[in-house]
């Protein structure tokens, strides 16, 4: 069940990432965006940290997308 988790963790992490990036956007750009603590943005694309459904949902926001596209990765 952990390696379950932390590869959804990973992959999570990585989607938010790769969005960020085509976005060009910084982690510092998308915390302050999403009104969140920078720090959490990089612990979150780096599978440290699992996240709340608010925080998923002002990520979302953030990057001006559905929250389902944060989760549309290969599983």
């Amino acid at each position: 069940m952990k390696n379950d988790i932390s590869f959804f963790e990973r992959e999570f992490g990585n989607r938010i990432k790769n969005l960020r990036v085509n976005k060009n956007l910084s982690q510092e750009m998308l915390a302050n965006d999403a009104d969140i603590p920078i720090n959490q943005i990089g612990r979150i694309e780096r599978a440290e940290i699992s996240t709340s459904l608010k925080t998923i949902y002002k990520i979302a926001k953030a990057l001006d997308i559905e929250v389902i596209e944060l989760f549309k990765f290969e599983q």
